[in-house]
């Protein structure tokens, strides 16, 4: 006997451009200078992987199901139907053997990860993502990103924060690392939140694979 498909969460609200963009020179040197993460020249704004951080890219209900292992101030970002974790340097080259080590290496997971002299696109100052909810438009306070008269924005089809980085000393320390486990540290557990994030991708490729065929 067949059994119900697995349950899935709910539909993640994942955000709507509603702005013009921040102009891009502000916004690299926000990157550069006050958080000293490198860009590469030209456009789209792209940021560096590697030197400050890795990623985690995810579908966004896996991403979603994740955000409960991280603290308040962990980065993470949007775009399409997609969620970027980020994660401490180094994190991309131990992730095969975590996968392996919590037994989800020989799976077929939609997941990647990008590690050091890999690009990702910068997320744009437009509406936040709310988890459950509307987009909401983000503004931030004094530290944070630069702002446009009229509030932020992206442009179709452009990364958004979910969490925007902090300051540079809290954003290190909010970072997911296999450090953290079993230590004392404030820095999210990345074992956690990549055995959380490789359930949700099974749990949609089950999901998708028990789907009713439809004949025309």
């Amino acid at each position: 006997m067949v059994g119900a498909p697995p349950q899935l969460p709910p539909p993640v609200a994942l955000p709507v451009p509603r702005r013009p963009p921040v102009p891009s020179d502000r916004l690299r040197a926000w990157y550069e200078n006050d958080l000293g993460w490198p860009t590469v020249p030209g456009r789209p704004l792209r940021l560096v992987v590697g030197p400050r951080f890795d990623v985690l890219d995810v579908p966004a209900a896996a991403g979603r199901a994740a955000l409960r292992h991280l603290a308040p101030a962990s980065p993470v970002a949007a775009q399409g139907d997609r969620m970027r974790i980020l994660m401490a340097p180094g994190s991309a080259q131990e992730l095969p053997g975590l996968l392996d080590w919590l037994e989800w290496g020989s799976l077929e997971l939609d997941l990647t990860v990008l590690g050091e002299g890999a690009l990702t696109d910068a997320p744009d100052m437009g509406a936040e993502w709310s988890p459950g909810g509307p987009p909401v438009t983000a503004r931030w306070g004094e530290g944070g990103p630069p702002v446009t008269a009229g509030g932020v924005g992206s442009v179709q089809g452009a990364a958004v924060w979910v969490r925007p980085p902090g300051p540079v000393r809290e954003v290190e320390a909010s970072l997911p690392t296999l450090s953290a486990l079993g230590g004392g540290g404030g820095a999210p557990d990345l074992v956690r939140v990549v055995d959380t994030v490789a359930t949700q991708c099974h749990r949609i490729r089950l999901h998708a694979c028990a789907q009713p065929l439809t004949f025309s």
